[in-house]
């Protein structure tokens, strides 16, 4: 394979793509990131967290740059500490899509994000997060969950995996909204129309760069937009096979600094 050209911007998911199974960026990713500024490029946080969930994971990298993240539906200024854009998904039909859900395949537990700098994560009865470090605040009911505005809602079934639940779902919610799989025990309803790839050309355009000249990093199927909206996408060693499918490049795991592997050899 030949060795693309050089990128005015580096996109990087984090969950199973730059940070490891602790939540923490290598010496040597670390490093390779240095190397990219340093060469004028930029470095584009692109990640399925919503802004509460990732803003002290940024500020403990020092990361100051713009962050897509609630898959796509917010751009996050972390110099700034500001929100940039964000969308939300109207809370009536956010519940209608739930229902169609569960009239095709039974009950399903739901959580939401909430909108804005400090938006919760609240979780029904049942519920179970996919990740420990993000905590979800427990409800009674379901009808609590839409309290507050929300950017998205995390569904899991007692039985289904997850591309069997993505697939359900999909084929019955029609334009109510954009259903992701994002991670293992992650199915996702955002906002119709509304992924990492929009997010993408959002921040891009903020930062006055073309996503065509972007190299794209990630490692599930939410990142399918992102890789084509940009120029090159490289999945990691640990990607699921349908990202790995539609890479230009795979690369070793996210435990293995796959990251740090290419950009060292792209940014010399």
């Amino acid at each position: 394979m030949l060795t693309p050209p050089p990128y005015s911007l580096v996109a990087t998911d984090l969950d199973g793509s730059l940070l490891r199974g602790d939540d923490t960026v290598s010496p040597r990713s670390r490093a390779a990131l240095d190397r990219v500024r340093g060469a004028g490029a930029r470095h584009l946080v692109v990640t399925g967290r919503p802004v509460p969930g990732v803003r002290a994971l940024l500020d403990g990298l020092g990361y100051r740059g713009l962050a897509v993240c609630g898959q796509g539906t917010q751009v996050y200024d972390a110099g700034a500490r500001r929100t940039v854009r964000a969308v939300t998904l109207d809370r009536e039909t956010a519940d209608a899509a739930l229902g169609k859900i569960e009239a095709q395949v039974g009950p399903v537990f739901a959580a939401v994000d909430q909108d804005g700098p400090e938006g919760l994560t609240l979780a029904e009865p049942g519920y179970r997060p996919a990740h420990a470090t993000l905590p979800a605040q427990r409800t009674r009911h379901r009808g609590e969950l839409w309290a507050a505005p929300v950017i998205k809602v995390l569904i899991g079934h007692p039985e289904l995996s997850d591309e069997a639940l993505t697939a359900e779902a999909r084929a019955v919610v029609g334009d109510l909204a954009t259903v992701t799989h994002s991670g293992p025990g992650t199915v996702e309803l955002q906002p119709y129309g509304v992924d990492k790839g929009v997010g993408i050309a959002l921040a891009a355009e903020e930062l006055g760069v073309d996503p065509a000249s972007a190299i794209a990093f990630g490692d599930m199927p939410n990142d399918l937009p992102m890789f084509r909206a940009c120029g090159y996408g490289v999945a990691m060693g640990n990607a699921h096979p349908a990202l790995r499918a539609a890479a230009d490049e795979v690369t070793l795991s996210n435990e293995e600094d796959g990251i740090a592997v290419v950009l060292e050899r792209l940014f010399r």
